[in-house]
């Protein structure tokens, strides 16, 4: 004869499976990568004992500020992040939480992973040498240029890199003695891109003594988010565009456009 469950007996036996649940949930690995700010490189200074930018063929001439590239530093393809983590960065400025395919879309191997950076870092080098030479209408078979940036990978320095080239062959001061950091991408035609992780290269950026920060248009909206105090974003679409930014903010005429 079957005997009939009293109250607190049918609770339990019911809340066995949600239990069941909720730990699986807490302690399975997500598709997901947590992610907090990273290095940040003066472009127009050395890195690891040598400069970044040296060119060659063409008379260059001191600069007075900075021109940082931004970075943001995540956990590997192969780490383990659970409920808990992923909770715990929601609730901290600091860090975030991005689909690992969108952090690795390369993929989970490590190598793979670092010859895929490496190779979009080299595309990007040779983008942003190919725009800030025809910005400059210079020939670029009679100025030689090197980029070397040590362990740094990803195609989110080209501008950064346009702008130091810019920066040491043409007239003038870009920066004004500013500490201006910045993230996008640069195509050969001059075109900047929208790269991903703004918010957290904003706080490296700001750390590192940035006060003016030059920002993909499309990213205008993340980077206000948790945009830190005492950092001025700066949008730009091109490579012309963020040079006369920066022309009018060192000479205090003409707009300079805000997001």
């Amino acid at each position: 004869m079957l005997s009939r469950l009293t109250r607190p007996q049918f609770l339990a036996v019911c809340g066995l499976p949600v239990v069941a649940l909720l730990a699986t949930a807490l302690f399975a690995p997500l598709p997901f990568s947590v992610a907090q700010p990273g290095l940040t490189a003066d472009v127009l200074g050395k890195n690891r004992g040598a400069e970044v930018i040296t060119i060659s063929g063409a008379p260059t001439h001191a600069t007075s500020g900075q021109l940082r590239m931004t970075t943001i530093e995540a956990t590997g393809p192969d780490a383990s992040i659970r409920l808990g983590d992923v909770l715990g960065s929601w609730f901290d400025t600091d860090r975030a939480v991005m689909p690992r395919d969108a952090v690795y879309p390369s993929g989970d191997d490590v190598s793979e992973i670092e010859r895929y950076n490496q190779e979009q870092m080299k595309e990007s080098q040779d983008s942003a040498t190919t725009a800030a030479l025809r910005y400059l209408r210079m020939d670029k078979g009679d100025v030689d240029v090197k980029l070397r940036l040590e362990d740094v990978g990803g195609p989110s320095a080209g501008l950064l890199f346009s702008l130091g080239i810019v920066d040491k062959l043409g007239a003038g001061d870009l920066t004004g003695g500013k500490v201006v950091a910045g993230t996008g991408t640069i195509t050969d035609g001059g075109k900047v891109g929208a790269v991903g992780g703004v918010p957290l290269k904003t706080q490296a950026a700001r750390r590192d003594g940035a006060t003016v920060f030059l920002v993909p248009k499309a990213e205008c909206s993340d980077a206000q988010a948790e945009l830190p105090k005492g950092l001025r974003l700066i949008p730009v679409t091109t490579l012309e565009g963020a040079v006369d930014s920066l022309k009018a903010l060192e000479s205090g005429k003409g707009d300079v456009p805000a997001c």
